[in-house]
C-alpha cells in the first residue's frame, strides 16, 4: 500500500460555487459524476460552470473495486430525464455537455436509447454546443453501440480504466478486449466521431504494460487518451499501491504522443472530462472536422 497522499494530489474549491450548482441539479433530479465519484477536479470544473451528468440513477449493476458509485438496487430510469439534463446544460451555457451512467445490465439494450433521448434533448436545446458520451461496455451488443453512434454525438468515449492484468481484481464484469473492441467499433461504424478512453495508475502496473495500452490504442485508431492516479474513494476499495510522480506522467504524455495518440492528457490529477472541449477543438482543428 502507498504511503500518505503526496502535496501534488491536494485540490481545493470554492465550497459556495460547489452548493450552487448542487442546489440546481437537485432541483431537476440530475446527478453528476463529479459528485458520485469524488472527483478531484470539482471546484475547478464548477467553477467554469462545466460538469458531467450522470444519466440512468445513480445505483450501478457493476461491482467494479475502484468506483465510488453506489451498487445498491437500481430504480426505474427517468423519462423526465433527458430533457432536464437539456434545461441544465442551457442554464449553464455549457459549450460542451458530457453524458455518463451507470452500467445498467438490467436494461435490454444497456440503456442506449436512454441515451439517444438525452443526445437529442441536448441538441435541440443547445444546437452550437458539442457532445460528448461516456458510455460503459453495452455488454458488446453492436445494436446497443449503433443507437448511440447512429445519434451523432461529437465524441463517444468508453473508458478501459487500468491494463489487462489488473480487470479481475479492479473490473471483474468487465473484459479488456471487449472495451478496446467498442472503441474500434465506433471508429470503424462512424470515422467522424472522436473516440476517447482512459486509465488510472497506482494498482501496480509496470511500465511495459501501460505502453502496451498505448500500442493497442494507436492500433484500433482511438483520438483521445487521459492518464490519472487512482485515489481510493473508501477502505472498501482497492488500496492504492503507488503514487505516480507528476514527472512520470509527463513521461507518459510524451511517450503516448510519439507512438500516435492524437492528443494526450496526463497527470495525477486527469480524470475522463478533464478539459475536454479543450481536446475536442484540437482535433477537430488538426482533422480538419466540422
Amino acid at each position: 500500500m502507498a504511503n500518505q497522499r503526496p502535496k501534488w494530489l491536494n485540490a481545493k474549491y470554492n465550497k459556495h460555487d460547489v452548493d450552487k450548482l448542487n442546489l440546481m441539479l437537485d432541483e431537476l433530479s440530475l446527478n453528476t459524476v463529479c459528485n458520485e465519484a469524488n472527483c478531484p477536479n470539482i471546484g475547478e470544473c464548477y467553477q467554469k460552470n462545466t460538469a458531467t451528468f450522470l444519466i440512468m440513477g445513480n445505483n450501478c449493476t457493476r461491482h467494479c473495486k475502484f468506483c465510488a458509485v453506489s451498487k445498491e438496487a437500481v430504480l426505474p430510469l427517468n423519462p423526465e430525464e433527458p430533457e432536464n439534463v437539456a434545461i441544465a446544460s442551457k442554464k449553464l451555457g455549457l459549450k460542451h455537455i458530457v453524458i455518463t451512467s451507470v452500467t445498467r445490465d438490467d436494461l435490454e439494450d444497456g440503456g442506449a436509447a436512454h441515451y439517444v433521448k438525452t443526445i437529442l434533448a441536448v441538441r435541440k436545446a443547445l444546437p452550437k454546443s458539442t457532445i460528448e458520451v461516456l458510455i460503459p461496455d453495452l455488454q458488446g451488443n453492436d445494436q446497443s453501440l449503433d443507437k448511440i453512434i447512429a445519434a451523432k454525438p461529437d465524441v463517444i468515449n468508453h473508458n478501459i480504466e487500468t491494463v489487462p492484468s489488473f480487470y479481475a481484481n479492479v473490473r471483474p464484469e468487465a473484459d479488456y478486449k471487449r472495451s478496446l473492441d467498442v472503441i474500434s467499433y465506433v471508429k470503424t461504424k462512424d470515422p467522424g466521431i472522436i473516440t476517447k478512453t482512459g486509465i488510472m495508475l497506482g494498482f501496480g502496473e509496470t511500465e511495459a504494460e501501460v505502453l502496451q495500452v498505448m500500442d493497442d490504442l494507436v492500433t484500433i485508431k482511438c483520438d483521445i487518451f487521459t492518464i490519472g492516479q487512482y485515489l481510493r474513494p473508501s477502505q472498501n476499495h482497492i488500496p492504492v499501491k503507488e503514487f505516480i510522480s507528476p514527472e512520470k506522467f509527463d513521461e507518459y504524455k510524451s511517450i503516448a504522443e510519439k507512438k500516435g495518440l492524437k492528443y494526450v492528457a496526463s497527470s495525477p490529477l486527469v480524470r475522463s472530462s478533464y478539459n475536454a472541449l479543450h481536446a475536442i477543438e484540437q482535433i477537430k482543428s488538426e482533422c480538419k472536422i466540422k
